[in-house]
């Protein structure tokens, strides 16, 4: 360290920070200094139950203190008897529980002393009870009259407080206690009068003393009450028995205090201590005791008693509570009082205690010592435990010399020396007990003791304060500055601020700050420093995210806390969580449901108690931060309460209630149910919706309800759990407020009107007895109404006329009147089929597989209900290219509504076909009108069967077809068609050969290019035109190459083997083509045909019919599309109005229907009476 000096180069006095810092520190043990009292017992009692007894007394000091005791006041050796075990360098010793150790009992006080001084211990009491015991006695009977006043005295035995006194018998049931039986505090059993069921011979007075875990039972008593008593006491059988008082009346007289203590008496209590003030009365009637305060404060309540009134309780005594207290006993027969003079005294305490210290040669010093009290204490000052009593005096104690000036109050030294150092004890006391303080006055005169640590090493972080230590000890007080670095120049910035225990404080400190610093001490006596280092690291940064969500009640949450430290701090780093303050354990909680992993927190299926505010805690060796995200928890509400009903009327009452919590999401809608017990117990149904957060709606009632409410309310979450319902609320009945709805008249029979309407709801009858009265008339014959009653919601007329209209009214009624006026409906009796056919039916052609009907509607008195649509019956008599007849095949077509034509489609071409038109409504269907007779013309043929490729060659090939399924005419020929097809797919011109011979089914083309692939085309032609080509595609052979590979391959095994398995795969998917298309698959042949599309393809009308049905309840297939998918129209100037609305219809290459449609009846869909028919929309 004197190196350090030199270099400094400390030579002058700079600018430092002064502090006197002997007193605030501890004399460090290696310094010579008195004797203090560390540790001492107090008050204590020697259990009979105990082993042994210690009495402590620690001491600490330099040199070494050595222990003497004192007992009552006079020396106490602990080697005077061997149950004393003292220990080594401590003045505790420990009492054997052997044998009588009464003598042990008394107040002890333990000196320790050294060279410097003597310190004294506060007495210290050890009480040895004696187990404590009833005499054993023979009581006497006590023999009394009924009515006189007794004492059953206990006189329990003394023990160590607590003492608790019980009365029981000898079966341990406690004796009944009351006004006139009670105890008093000394235990006594005061008995205001006796009765006789008091006697009984069993009387017993228990004694428990808890802390010695003791109870004693006295001896029973007997007392014997009776009516009489013989007039004198010779017990001669002669002797004059009299009546001795029968009913002894007489007024109160107080037993305690007793009269002898006069009328008033005085009482002390310690203050903070239990006031207990005691009055018990003897006489006849039972006297009542009353308490009042009649002098100094008065309490604002009245003060509380005990023991039927007989005792005073005030707890906690102030001065406030001195004063007078009278006690009144009073009966019938007069009075008596007693007044308690009430005195608050307290034991000493302090006001001013001596305070010790370290002091230098040369200083002055005064103890003061102040203690009040009540009475006033006393104060004694002692020097090394010695009383020093006499001011301005010189004692001398043990060589030792006291020349200080002492007072009442205080001790006052001058010009203190080493010599001086001592202790000094003040004891203040009074006759409620004795306080003791102490004061070490040790006077030294020694060079700095830096106590820290030389060449410590420090580290804080960025912004937070540093603190550098330097503890030193000196006296005199040493001057304390710091330097840093090489700098002689101490520290003096507003950053920097020295303590008082010599630590530098570094504020807010910066990187800048690290370096060496070193902290300097001197006084008079010499000067001693030390170094310090100082790291500065950066701070640890937190962030939570996200911040402060808001999440659904069992939805998931995931908090990170994102952190940046110092990497020197990194193996101190530690993350944790809290929530609401409480730390998070590490382990998941709640069977995994809350899952801690380090910067992660994450809580699934959160409930309404995860909310809170969750911060992320990182700790380092230097710094904790904190990082908080307040988590809400949106839930439905909470269901309303304490719903209120108010304002009742007949047909309304308002509904309040209290809103639940809204969990974090405000509610927006209350929705008010309601319940009633009369039509739909137990069905709860809405009655309306209150908007906001309003807690109050007036609602709108029907009569006749008994009524319960409950409200649900709503937040942005959903609804919550329906409050529990209100009281019921019964409205009264009233008349009807509306009529039926939905009148309608419904017949199964023609000379009958079934008439039906929607019945009234149970919310709408308003009372009991609901009918309904109905009214009709036929309209525009009769004038007066016919009326008939019923109940249901149904009535017939039967013999009325077929389908003529009548007016038709119906009315609510129950036993408190009618409804409103009701409207009038219009409806009709009961139908029946038309009996008249349609004429003048027609057939124009339109082509080969379309025709238009034409005809005459029957007059509307003849259809004999509602006209629902006309249906046109066809059938195919005969082919006109064969001449053969056909078995009728009936297909018919349905038009809804009053129209007299229509289109049929689908028909064959070139075959004769009969025709009839009948009219139909609700009821069925008319008669049909005559067959017209009708022929097709020639059309289009159908595509021929098949077309294959018979031989290849490399400039030509032979093609075979058949003949077309369907020629629908007089074949003429065939068109034959080819184009080449690139290896793009891409197709070249078209070349036609006419073949007019009917009859040929194959042809060779030549002049065709070698290894080329082509497309060939076949159709067959009639004078209408040619129908849909079969397509097939081939490839032409290279030149000489053809007859080489047959010649080849064709012999060859294995070619064999491969083209019959070929042809079994071919076969096996031509089945399977077929076994689908038979159960309606579609077989796709479109992707071919888009590829390579027919260059003639045609187009059918894509037009949209009635309805339409076959015979044999099977539809007709075909198609309308082309081959390309275009729709060209045809010659016919008919719109889609003929045919009707809906999907367009499909047909095969003859025109036949394959379609089913629906219509919309709104629109005017025709509807058929055939088991399975196919519905097309007709526009009107």
């Amino acid at each position: 360290m004197k190196m350090l000096l030199s270099t400094k180069g400390i030579t002058i006095c700079l600018f430092f920070f002064v502090s006197s810092l002997a007193a605030a520190i501890e004399i460090p043990l290696s310094v010579a200094q008195l004797p203090t009292i560390t540790e001492q017992s107090h008050t204590q009692v020697a259990y009979p139950f105990d082993e042994d007894f210690t009495i402590k007394c620690e001491a600490r000091g330099n040199p070494q203190p050595t222990f003497n005791w004192t007992k009552d006041g006079k020396p106490f050796d602990l080697l005077s008897d061997p149950r004393i075990a003292a220990t080594n360098n401590s003045g505790t010793f420990v009492i054997q529980n052997r044998g009588i150790i009464t003598n042990f009992q008394g107040k002890y006080r333990c000196f320790a002393s050294n060279v410097l001084g003597t310190a004294m211990s506060e007495e210290i009491e050890l009480i040895v009870p004696s187990v404590p015991k009833f005499p054993k006695e023979k009581i006497e009977p006590l023999d009394v009259e009924h009515g006189d006043s007794v004492i059953l005295h206990c006189n329990p035995p003394k023990g160590i407080p607590p003492l608790h006194i019980y009365w029981m018998n000898i079966d341990l049931q406690h004796i009944p206690q009351d006004e006139r039986v009670s105890m008093s505090l000394k235990g006594d059993l005061y008995f205001a009068n006796v009765e006789e069921n008091d006697s009984r011979s069993d009387y017993c007075c228990f004694a428990a003393f808890p802390r010695l875990r003791t109870i004693v039972q006295k001896m029973p008593m007997t007392l014997k009450v009776s009516r009489f008593k013989h007039a004198n006491d010779s017990g001669s059988p002669n002797a004059a028995v009299t009546k001795a008082n029968f009913i002894k009346e007489r007024k109160p007289r107080l037993l305690i205090p007793p009269e002898s203590a006069g009328s008033s008496s005085s009482v002390t209590v310690i203050k903070g201590g239990v006031l207990l003030l005691e009055c018990i009365a003897e006489g006849l009637p039972t006297p009542h005791l009353n308490w009042v305060k009649i002098t100094g404060n008065l309490p604002k309540d009245e003060p509380e008693t005990e023991n039927f009134g007989k005792i005073l309780k005030i707890d906690h005594v102030t001065t406030a509570d001195e004063g007078t207290y009278q006690c009144t006993a009073s009966n019938p027969m007069g009075r008596a009082k007693h007044e308690f003079h009430v005195h608050v005294e307290e034991p000493p305490q302090w006001i001013k205690k001596p305070q010790g210290g370290v002091y230098s040669v040369g200083t002055n010093l005064v103890l003061l010592c102040e203690a009040i009290g009540n009475p006033e204490p006393t104060i004694q000052w002692k020097f090394n435990g010695m009383p020093i009593d006499t001011p301005d005096t010189v004692w001398v104690f043990a060589g030792r010399t006291f020349r200080g000036r002492i007072s009442a109050r205080e001790i006052s030294l001058t010009n203190l020396q080493l010599q001086d150092s001592a202790v000094y004890q003040c004891e203040a006391s009074n006759k409620h007990g004795t306080i003791l303080a102490s004061a070490n006055v040790n006077v030294l005169n020694i060079a700095p003791l830096i106590l820290t640590s030389d060449g410590e090493n420090y580290a804080a972080v960025v912004g937070y304060s540093a603190f550098l230590h330097c503890e030193i000890f000196a006296s005199p007080a040493a001057d304390i500055r710091w330097t840093k670095d090489d700098s002689i120049e101490p520290l003096s910035t507003l950053r920097y601020e020295l303590n008082k225990n010599g630590t530098l404080e570094i504020k807010e400190t910066k990187k800048e700050d690290s370096g060496s610093y070193a902290c300097w001490a001197a006084n008079s006596v010499g000067k001693r420093a030390i170094t310090a280092n100082l790291d500065i690291r950066d701070a640890t940064k937190l962030v939570v995210t996200p911040k402060n969500p808001r999440v659904l009640k069992s939805h998931s949450i995931l908090l990170k806390c994102q952190a940046e430290y110092d990497s020197h701090l990194k193996h101190s780093f530690k993350l944790s969580w809290r929530k609401d303050g409480d730390e998070l354990p590490v382990n998941s909680t709640e069977s995994g449901r809350v899952i801690l992993d380090r910067d992660t927190l994450f809580i699934s299926s959160v409930t309404q108690e995860d909310q809170g505010v969750y911060m992320c805690v990182a700790r380092t060796s230097l710094d904790s931060v904190m990082a908080e995200s307040w988590l809400i928890v949106l839930d439905v509400p909470d269901p309303p309460e304490d719903l209120q009903l108010s304002e009742n009327q007949n047909r309304s009452v308002r509904l309040s209630w209290k809103a639940g919590a809204s969990h974090n999401s405000p509610v927006n809608e209350s929705i008010i149910e309601f319940e009633e017990n009369r039509w739909e117990p137990g069905r709860w149904q809405e009655l309306t919706r209150v908007l906001g957060n309003d807690t109050t709606a007036l609602l709108s009632l029907a009569p006749y309800m008994n009524y319960q409410f409950r409200v649900l309310s709503v937040n942005a979450v959903g609804k919550s759990q329906p409050s529990k319902p209100s009281l019921r609320y019964a409205t009264p009945p009233a008349a009807p407020d509306k009529n039926p709805e939905n009148i309608r008249v419904e017949a199964s029979e023609p000379n009958e009107m079934v008439m039906k309407w929607e019945p009234l709801k149970p919310m709408e009858r308003n009372g009991p007895g609901l009918e309904y009265k109905v009214s009709w008339r036929q309209q525009g014959v009769e004038v007066d109404w016919n009326e008939e009653m019923v109940k249901k919601h149904s009535l017939t007329l039967r013999n009325t006329p077929t389908f003529v209209p009548y007016e038709i009214k119906v009315q609510a009624v129950n036993n408190l009147g009618s409804g409103p006026e009701p409207n009038i409906t219009i409806g009709y009796s009961g139908e029946d089929v038309p009996d008249a056919a349609p004429s003048g039916v027609s057939v124009d052609i339109v082509n080969s597989t379309l025709v238009k009907v034409f005809w005459f509607g029957i007059p509307r008195d003849r259809v004999r209900g509602h006209l629902r649509g006309y249906k046109v019956s066809w059938w195919k008599t005969k082919s006109m290219l064969d001449g053969k007849r056909h078995h009728p095949e009936k297909h018919f077509l349905t038009f809804v509504g009053d129209r007299n034509y229509g289109m049929i489609p689908g028909l064959e071409p070139f075959s004769e076909f009969r025709l009839t038109v009948l009219a139909y409504n609700s009821k069925g269907d008319g008669p049909e009108s005559s067959p017209v007779v009708f022929e097709t013309p020639e059309g289009v043929p159908e595509q021929p069967r098949f077309l294959r490729i018979l031989n290849f060659d490399k400039d030509s090939v032979t093609l075979s077809w058949g003949l077309p399924k369907k020629p629908n005419g007089h074949l003429t020929g065939y068109i034959l068609q080819y184009q080449m097809i690139n290896e793009t797919h891409e197709i070249g011109p078209l070349s036609d050969v006419s073949v007019t011979n009917r009859s040929t089914l194959s042809w060779r083309l030549s002049g065709l290019s070698s290894s080329t692939k082509y497309k060939f085309y076949v159709k067959a032609c009639t004078v209408k035109g040619c129908g849909k080509p079969v397509t097939e595609e081939g490839l032409t052979m290279a030149q000489g190459t053809y007859a080489g590979i047959y010649d080849g391959i064709s012999t060859q095994g294995w070619f064999i083997g491969l083209m019959c398995a070929i042809a079994l795969l071919t076969l096996l998917l031509l089945t399977i083509c077929f076994v689908r298309r038979n159960k309606g698959g579609k077989y796709s042949v479109k992707e071919k045909e888009d590829l390579h599309p027919d260059p003639e393809a045609q187009s059918i009308k894509d037009e949209i019919f009635g309805e339409y049905s076959d015979s044999d309840e099977k539809p007709l297939k075909g198609s309308l599309q082309s081959i390309n998918g275009d729709i060209k129209a045809t010659e016919s100037a008919d719109s889609l109005v003929d045919y009707g609305e809906g999907e367009h219809g499909m047909f095969n290459e003859d025109g036949s229907f394959i379609g089913a449609y629906s219509g919309s009846k709104e629109k005017g869909s025709v509807e058929s009476t055939g088991s399975s028919t196919a519905t097309f929309p007709l526009h009107a």
